[in-house]
């Protein structure tokens, strides 16, 4: 049976944050003056172990379940990453198992990953001009580092999605610079909008371009850009391509949400069950886990809190963009 909410939506998409620890401190997401030294982060006895997320997998794959993502803050910080894609392997053959990562560890990992069984892998570069890419990652590191591992993981074959935020008067500048450095190579670009995560980022309407101009200075550079038709209904990408069939996304939760299709739980990295990326509380699911669950108590545990799903956060967006929300680099992007 595949589990739906109040609205018919069916839980497709599990994203799984492997641990809330970064690497970067991205201005959008882990802002340094609230995640610095003194921050605590989550204990090591309160992150779920690779069976634990594991037996939540194989609870759901029965009710629907298709794709499992990879997150945290940066995925790869997790030891052995890969034993948990070899776990989740072992489930299933079918099950599209994808890791979203910043790429500045994905060489040394890459692969171990692969032989583990990763189906592809979406790599977060913000710019590639090195000035603006460390003044949105507030790092010293350089896109090199990521530009090296897209390449080893193009050579072997692995399937690659970039995805970029776009901050008004911060990279807009680098908009066709990325489309003309990866749609030669055949590697799509997800452009997305500068969004209101958390509480800690200083969101405001006014730092955010729009997907629509982001398309009209593409159309300048490039021609008439044709837009596609969803491989799936809730695709979170507007997917368009140009003239020599680069492919170009766009995820436009601000200017046109996509709440209606949304088929996404999120598990954090302890082990709460969230039905929004910008919900401000979670629902423990480690505790039954903790409990000797079967597969049956958990597949209950999480329709009942999945049948009473009732976000629309991005359809509703007002006042409310002021209230506490989970960080994004808790449950993942």
């Amino acid at each position: 049976m595949v589990l739906e909410d109040a609205f018919r939506r069916p839980l497709l998409d599990l994203r799984i944050s492997v641990t809330d620890r970064c690497n970067m401190r991205c201005r959008y997401c882990m802002p340094r003056e609230h995640f610095d030294e003194n921050h605590e982060f989550l204990p090591k006895e309160d992150i779920l172990r690779f069976e634990e997320i594991v037996r939540i997998v194989q609870a759901l794959l029965p009710h629907g379940l298709r794709k499992v993502r990879l997150t945290g803050g940066e995925p790869l910080l997790r030891r052995n990453l890969s034993e948990l894609v070899r776990q989740l392997r072992a489930c299933s053959e079918e099950l599209d198992i994808a890791i979203t990562t910043n790429g500045l560890l994905l060489s040394k990992h890459l692969d171990a990953l692969v032989d583990a069984g990763l189906s592809r892998a979406t790599i977060s570069l913000d710019a590639l001009g090195t000035d603006t890419y460390q003044l949105m990652g507030d790092t010293e590191a350089t896109p090199a580092v990521v530009l090296k591992a897209i390449g080893e993981a193009q050579s072997i074959g692995l399937p690659l999605k970039i995805n970029t935020v776009i901050k008004k008067d911060v990279n807009e500048n680098q908009i066709i610079d990325l489309v003309r450095t990866f749609g030669p190579r055949g590697i799509p670009i997800r452009f997305i909008e500068y969004m209101d995560v958390g509480s800690t980022n200083n969101w405001n309407l006014d730092q955010v371009v729009s997907a629509y101009s982001m398309r009209k200075v593409l159309e300048q550079e490039f021609g008439s850009l044709q837009a596609k038709q969803p491989q799936h209904a809730s695709d979170v990408a507007r997917v368009y391509s140009t003239r020599d069939g680069w492919k170009i996304g766009f995820i436009e939760s601000i200017t046109n949400p996509f709440c209606g299709d949304c088929s996404r739980a999120r598990l954090s990295a302890n082990g709460s069950i969230y039905t929004c990326l910008f919900a401000n509380k979670g629902h423990d699911v480690r505790g039954i886990l903790r409990m000797d669950a079967s597969d049956e108590d958990i597949a209950r545990a999480i329709q009942s809190i999945w049948v009473e799903r009732k976000d629309r956060y991005s359809e509703e967006r007002s006042i409310q963009t002021k209230n506490l929300k989970v960080e994004m680099s808790y449950i993942g992007g």
